[in-house]
């Protein structure tokens, strides 16, 4: 039977998350990066994936007032349970860019869920976006809770063996706070330009390996910034890779953004699936100690 079998049998019970999560520090809502402010949200420029797929929208977990709803992409010749990937928007919310990511991702050999940390809504305008953004910073204990039933998703109905977080700006930020949510339970950590953090107290705990990408020319996060975070990291024996893009500024792997940089945006895509490659399909990461 394949993998997608039992997610679509289970869509309906997906509800049944984990209800305790340990603390985790989350800061507070960033401030909207100048390089965003003359977007427009559009579709992804993305190459077309050759690989069929099996698509659908489907509720993994249970919000305060609806249940959560994301979208989930997986290869359709799947056999046996794929690793899993949770896609984590940028500040537009879960739009067709980061669908396009996802069948992306999910065209490389994994079942891939992207995640809805703004109930249905996305924004066309960065005044929207902003409103969006601070509205989930001021209930960030509900986005923890989305983003550990999107693990309970993969884990349990799914099966997916191995799991990792990729995130993108806003989603970059939380794929990093959710490796330090639950430390040791994710087999790896992927972010994109998002908020870090360089107090090292708080980055003791995460467990996981991390690939981060950061533009040399990002006004946002600041290049000596990525330096200290990296620095910190190593000390901690976290051995990440933290890679400063030359020449590029925020949100350089964007279609959207007017920074977007399409040579610098598929090297790193080539760099990501070589990392998601060794730590879900190869064995057990070994980078974090």
């Amino acid at each position: 039977m394949r993998v997608f079998l039992s997610i679509a049998a289970c869509a309906a019970l997906c509800g049944c998350g984990s209800s305790e999560e340990p603390a985790a520090p989350v800061a507070a809502a960033p401030a909207p990066p100048a390089e965003h402010q003359h977007d427009v949200a559009a579709p992804a420029v993305v190459a077309t994936q050759e690989a069929q797929l099996l698509e659908q929208t489907l509720a993994y977990g249970e919000g305060t007032r609806s249940n959560l709803v994301g979208y989930l992409a997986m290869p359709q010749d799947a056999a046996e349970p794929l690793p899993g990937i949770i896609v984590i928007h940028e500040w537009w919310g879960l739009n067709d860019d980061i669908k396009a990511m996802t069948r992306r991702l999910a065209g490389e050999g994994y079942v891939a869920l992207a995640v809805d940390l703004y109930g249905g809504k996305t924004a066309e305008t960065p005044d929207a976006a902003n409103a969006l953004m601070n509205d989930l910073y001021g209930d960030p204990d509900a986005a923890r809770r989305n983003l550990q039933q999107a693990y309970d998703y993969l884990e349990k109905y799914a099966l997916a063996p191995r799991i990792a977080t990729v995130g993108w700006d806003l989603g970059g930020g939380w794929s990093l706070q959710t490796a330090l949510q639950y430390p040791g339970a994710l087999d790896a950590m992927v972010m994109y330009y998002g908020p870090i953090l360089v107090d090292r107290d708080k980055l003791a705990p995460l467990n996981v390996p991390v690939l981060g990408f950061f533009g040399a020319l990002d006004g946002t996060i600041p290049v000596r910034d990525v330096q200290t975070f990296r620095a910190n990291l190593m000390e901690l024996g976290k051995n990440p890779e933290v890679l400063i893009v030359p020449r590029v500024g925020h949100a350089f792997a964007s279609p959207s953004a007017p920074g977007y940089n399409e040579q610098a945006a598929e090297e790193a895509w080539t760099t990501m699936l070589a990392f998601l490659e060794r730590n879900l399909k190869l064995g057990k990461p070994t980078q974090a100690q």
